[in-house]
């Protein structure tokens, strides 16, 4: 069940993503917009490089190779989701439309789903992703 829930959520993102990037509703002149952007590309790469080799898994699963606290995990406990959230609401931002807004809400949702669901896994593969998830917020440092 939590893996048909966490490709439900990715294909939520992707969909989301896909229908802004074909709408022409990505990228932006404002640079207010294209400071966002680069900070969650930036996030994204970030953590990407923290996490290490490991491979991406539609269905969220764990990954061996131990539990990442480092980097941006230190701060939140989901940087690639925060970044892809971050740079999907700057798009609203440059393109203010109820199609893009509608688009950032699908994707913050299909995010928040992968989230929860991973974090189930999470607990289960490593007992210690407990204490780690009281320290850190999911998305927001201090708030989220």
């Amino acid at each position: 069940m939590a893996g048909a829930l966490s490709v439900g959520g990715f294909v939520l993102m992707l969909a989301g993503l896909v229908a802004l990037i074909l709408r022409g509703a990505v990228l932006s002149t404002l640079p207010d917009v294209i400071v966002l952007q680069a900070l969650a590309v930036a996030l994204m790469v970030w953590a990407r490089i923290v996490f290490g080799r490991r491979s991406f898994h539609a269905t969220a699963s764990p990954t061996g190779g131990g539990l990442v606290t480092s980097g941006p995990y230190r701060f939140i406990r989901h940087p690639i989701y925060t970044a892809v959230c971050l740079f999907t609401w700057a798009c609203v931002i440059g393109h203010p439309t109820m199609f893009s807004f509608s688009m950032a809400t699908l994707v913050t949702a299909g995010a928040l789903v992968r989230m929860v669901t991973e974090e189930g896994l999470l607990l289960r593969r490593y007992p210690e992703y407990a204490s780690y998830a009281r320290r850190t917020r999911r998305m927001v440092p201090y708030v989220f």
